[in-house]
């Protein structure tokens, strides 16, 4: 039997993992989403009209988020049926692996049409990554937990942002470096080809964690009766349903301020180094906002959290664009901060319990993994969207893009209201009666 010394030491050791495993997945996954903003359409797609270029490129960007679900259910049911740990060394070399040969790929002048072919491919490999790592990240950092599990939780959520800083510092230095007219040309490529290094790092920390005992415990229990994919779809349908619906809304203006509104400020004026300080600014305060909100859902709930920053981003969205639009760098950032770093860490952050909590041990890897990554398809098609309702509305684009995600927060509200508070429930005691979440 483990003691309590070493299962303290077995948590530090999975959340530092989580924390930076995550970190590195979202530095190379998120890398793609400031460079298709900023540069890919100009690289990879210079046959084609600015604004249709731009589409192009988000397009691309969310062809990473539609592997995003297969991922989940592949290392999701090798994650239930053999270890978290082992898929997660997995998924990080594989995501390393692909971002650096993004930093390889030659652009649209040297080999026409292979060119966005290639990195639709090396696309999907970064979603099909990103969609295994982020289920079991959590759950080696829940499972490993005896209390404040939405705290413990968190810090594989606040790894997405930390891997914004970290890709947009990276891609800001470079600039500096070597000027803009040679980052477009060729610099663009350094932070790609450092995903090596990050994952050498990555994959020492990630050996010196042991497997979680939950996850132990039910290898030692009855004999597992069914496929956990299966499992998910057959015990939890409505479940699912729900974990997707409260999901989409954070996904939705994650990306709207992280990526669309990259490329709509430099449309109205701002200069590139700008909004990518802007986002790092907001990205680094973010770190703080995911950590504290989930903090507060162990206390208050995941409910009242989520319903409230819902509520506030719906809101929040109308006022975020004429902010973008006044020209000011000050006030820019402090669109960014506010919207990045205050009101969507309370949609954002809980969910990393929340996932966890709703099902159970044998299939909990695939049913967190489906509901999050489904859920996160709205931020690979929201940027996709939002570019097309403007490029076919012109002015009044800014007003239904803001409307369409206060939409997606309405739903958010339902979605959370359908399901019972599980900030309270033991992961042991949802593997005696999953479907207790849902609300009667």
């Amino acid at each position: 039997m483990s003691q309590p010394g070493q299962n303290n030491v077995q948590l530090r050791r999975a959340v530092a993992s989580s924390y930076l495993g995550s970190l590195i997945e979202y530095y190379d996954f998120l890398l793609y989403a400031t460079a298709a903003a900023v540069v890919f359409n100009k690289v990879f797609f210079t046959n084609l009209d600015p604004v249709v270029a731009t589409v192009a490129s988000f397009g691309t960007f969310a062809t990473g988020y539609l592997a995003r679900p297969i991922g989940g259910v592949i290392f999701g049911h090798f994650g239930d049926l053999l270890g978290r740990k082992r898929m997660l060394v997995l998924t990080m070399t594989l995501m390393g692996v692909a971002s650096f040969l993004i930093g390889l790929l030659p652009g649209y002048a040297q080999i026409g049409g292979w060119a966005p072919v290639g990195l639709v491919l090396l696309r999907v490999i970064q979603g099909i990554s990103v969609g295994g790592e982020w289920g079991g990240a959590v759950l080696m950092s829940a499972e490993h937990a005896t209390s404040r599990r939405g705290l413990w939780a968190s810090f594989t959520n606040a790894g997405a942002p930390s891997g914004v800083v970290v890709s947009t510092a990276a891609l800001s230095g470079t600039v500096a470096i070597v000027g803009e007219d040679a980052f477009l040309a060729w610099g663009w490529r350094i932070p790609f080809l450092l995903s090596l290094v990050l994952l050498a790092l990555g994959l020492f920390v990630r050996s010196r964690v042991e497997e979680t005992p939950a996850f132990r415990a039910a290898q030692r229990g009855a004999p597992r009766r069914s496929i956990p994919f299966v499992a998910v779809l057959r015990d939890h349908p409505r479940t699912l349903l729900l974990s997707i619906g409260v999901g989409l809304s954070a996904f939705v203006a994650q990306s709207t301020i992280t990526t669309f509104v990259l490329s709509y400020g430099v449309q109205v004026g701002h200069s590139r180094q700008t909004v990518l300080n802007a986002l790092t600014i907001s990205s680094a305060c973010a770190i703080v906002g995911i950590i504290g909100w989930s903090a507060a859902s162990d206390r208050f709930g995941r409910r009242p959290i989520v319903l409230a920053g819902a509520v506030a981003m719906a809101v929040y969205g109308f006022a975020l664009f004429p902010l973008v639009d006044s020209g000011s760098a000050a006030l820019l950032t402090l669109a960014l901060v506010l919207g990045q770093s205050v009101l969507h860490p309370m949609m954002y952050g809980p969910l990393a319990a929340l996932y966890t909590e709703l099902f159970s041990t044998e299939n909990r890897y695939t049913g967190a993994s489906l509901g999050y990554q489904i859920a996160g398809l709205g931020a690979g098609f929201a940027p996709l969207l939002f570019a097309e309702i403007q490029r076919s509305t012109g002015g009044a684009a800014t007003t239904a893009i803001a409307a369409t995600m206060a939409g997606f927060c309405a739903l958010t509200v339902i979605c959370m209201l359908a399901l019972k508070e599980t900030s309270r429930q033991s992961l042991v005691a949802a593997d005696s009666d999953g479907k207790s979440t849902v609300a009667s």
